[in-house]
């Protein structure tokens, strides 16, 4: 099924090179995990002052890191796109860009990102391919697991570790803390692609992709992705008190999920029509107030 309108949505309008460049990669999902990263930076600025020039190698490793990815998923997906109506419109199969121009942009955003990384320390320049390879690898998980969702939220939780990872240079004590922050952000992303897998089912059961909804059905599948956020929801309580955060940071956990409950309330069996405000404003608001009230709470103690 596809969503209302069969639009893949969220894209610029224009069509100068910047806007073409800009949706191949959908800048504008970019507000959903980098607020994480910087609930890393603010955790780990316990530990160790957060420099302006750290914050900036912050931002650049995530856009670079993220372009990559999402630039490789365009390529390997142009064919399954060019059969979908719901993505016939994007870059590659709609001819706006071209496969080598597509090619050239991933290869420099990747050693863009390696650069930034060994620009903060040795730990994150260590982890960089380990970090690449498993988020262009992402591209082809569906091909042969129902598990791809979460594969992509492993990819999306590098972010916080990441985040952390840059200020410190170490790993977190106890070990387990940025691991934990990597769980919220596994599992709340793996649980909003779930959500959007609905409209998608009847495409990725005909060309043999894989799914949680492909595998169990839609009513089975938000069941899922309702399981999964209630982890995330407990795994961000039990961060914020093993990291010592205070009142600004659990006022913006309560927002998060109260919103949280409204997105399940948005999603209807059957009716997909507002799965647009479901996965995009409420998922980027989402992770902009815990990133505001984790920030908030370091900058105001």
């Amino acid at each position: 099924m596809t969503s209302a309108g069969g639009v893949d949505g969220q894209v610029l309008a224009g069509e100068g090179r910047l806007v073409a460049y800009a949706n191949f990669v959908k800048v504008a999902h970019t507000v959903f995990s980098l607020p994480f990263a910087f609930v890393g930076v603010a955790a780990a600025s316990r530990v160790r002052p957060v420099t302006l020039r750290t914050l900036l190698l912050v931002v650049a490793a995530f856009g670079t890191a993220r372009f990559a990815a999402m630039g490789f998923n365009r390529i390997a997906d142009r064919e399954l796109d060019e059969l979908n109506p719901r993505t016939a419109g994007r870059e590659l199969p709609a001819r706006r860009m071209s496969l080598i121009e597509a090619w050239a942009l991933v290869v420099a955003m990747s050693v863009m990102f390696v650069a930034a990384a060994a620009l903060l320390n040795p730990l994150c320049l260590l982890l960089s391919p380990v970090a690449l390879a498993w988020i262009t690898a992402y591209s082809y998980s569906k091909r042969f697991t129902a598990l791809s969702h979460l594969w992509l939220g492993v990819g999306m939780a590098i972010s916080p570790v990441g985040g952390y990872l840059a200020v410190t240079g170490q790993w977190s004590t106890p070990w387990w803390l940025i691991l934990l922050l990597a769980l919220v952000v596994t599992c709340w992303g793996g649980g909003f692609d779930v959500i959007y897998s609905l409209q998608d089912e009847r495409f990725d059961r005909e060309h043999g992709l894989r799914s949680v909804t492909v595998a169990l059905g839609p009513a089975r599948a938000i069941a899922v992705a309702r399981f999964l956020h209630g982890i995330a929801t407990a795994a961000l309580v039990l961060f914020g008190v093993a990291a010592g955060f205070h009142a600004w940071y659990f006022a913006g956990v309560l927002v998060a999920i109260w919103l949280l409950v409204w997105e399940h309330r948005l999603v209807r069996l059957g009716d997909y029509s507002r799965l647009d405000a479901a996965f995009f404003s409420m998922n980027g608001i989402i992770s902009a107030v815990v990133a505001v009230g984790a920030v908030a709470d370091v900058m105001l103690r």
